[in-house]
């Protein structure tokens, strides 16, 4: 299998399992949103450590703790990345699956506003297009839901701004979720210590399975993270763009296929506008990874004829 080939499997492999968290994190039930997440970061942190101690990669943490800027990055990352994780599950465990996958569909649309706003980026006519496209279906579905959809909205933004944020950072996969679940492991620690003094956890005390999936959150939070990142290293930037969408596709299906969830006309429409948009950003990124790669051929070409021809016009000796 060639190596491109495995980073597709990696990354098919990494979005299927965030597809179906939604299954997942239903069965954490009766325990609420925030005791779940307060495990699935304490038990990420001891994951990815034993990963690391494995590995022997420690020594990034040097690094890390003399540069006061890097770990001030790092600290508001884990807080956009604990809201997330907060926001997702809640979502999920109120029946409200479909509007989860709206945000990470949405996710890229945010991401272009982001590279505009903050980064200063030049954005081309038909990424306008998508994000217009994208913004009116937020308003059909604004109409459809009474409110402004912002499970969905602050899921995007959240991820956006994480994604914004850690790609400053350029820390690798498994060491970026140590130091950010790290961060978040001291309020956890004590919520969950609040916790059981006051007599108030589930973990522990539903059953068997229920203490052993909570158990695991950290290594179903790690496993698909660092999936992605063989992906990453392996796969055309357009390729995983493509494979992003597998994700909210499937978490969409788990919603309504499984959990009933409705999906009137009028949501329905939206939804339709958001693929649309996603088609259109899509065909553009395609599209412009072209003709960046011809031009960067024809570059080489003439670069190659030029020195060949300088070459030939050299005195022979």
């Amino acid at each position: 299998m060639s190596e491109e080939r495995r980073g597709y499997l990696y990354g098919l492999t990494a979005y299927t399992l965030w597809g179906f968290f939604p299954i997942y994190f239903k069965l954490l039930q009766p325990s609420p949103a925030l005791e779940i997440l307060a495990h699935r970061i304490v038990w990420s942190v001891l994951f990815v450590a034993l990963v690391l101690t494995v590995a022997r990669n420690w020594s990034f943490l040097g690094r890390l703790l003399r540069t006061p800027r890097l770990l001030g990055g790092i600290t508001l990352a884990a807080i956009l990345i604990g809201i997330n994780w907060g926001t997702y599950i809640a979502a999920v465990n109120s029946s409200r699956v479909v509007e989860t996958a709206l945000g990470y569909f949405i996710t890229p649309l945010v991401s272009v506003l982001l590279g505009v706003t903050v980064l200063r980026e030049r954005v081309r006519a038909w990424q306008w297009v998508a994000v217009g496209i994208g913004a009116l279906a937020v308003v059909i579905l604004t109409l459809d839901y009474g409110h402004l959809p912002y499970v969905a909205l602050t899921l995007a933004a959240s991820f956006g701004c994480y994604g914004l944020i850690k790609k400053r950072m350029s820390l690798p996969p498994a060491e970026g979720l140590f130091v950010e679940s790290g961060v978040l492991a001291l309020p956890a620690l004590a919520y969950l210590t609040w916790l059981n003094l006051s007599g108030g956890a589930e973990f522990g005390h539903v059953s068997a399975t229920h203490t052993a999936l909570m158990l695991v959150s950290g290594i179903a939070t790690a496993i698909p993270l660092l999936l992605f990142a063989g992906a990453a290293n392996r796969v055309p930037l357009v390729g995983l763009g493509i494979l992003q969408y597998v994700a909210p596709i499937l978490q969409l299906a788990c919603g309504v296929l499984i959990y009933h969830e409705p999906m009137p006309a009028a949501r329905l429409a939206g939804f339709g506008l958001v693929w649309l948009a996603l088609v259109v950003f899509t065909f553009d990124g395609i599209r412009h990874t072209r003709a960046a790669a011809r031009e960067r051929a024809a570059a080489a070409a003439t670069a190659a004829t030029a020195g060949g021809s300088a070459a030939a016009a050299l005195p022979s000796r």
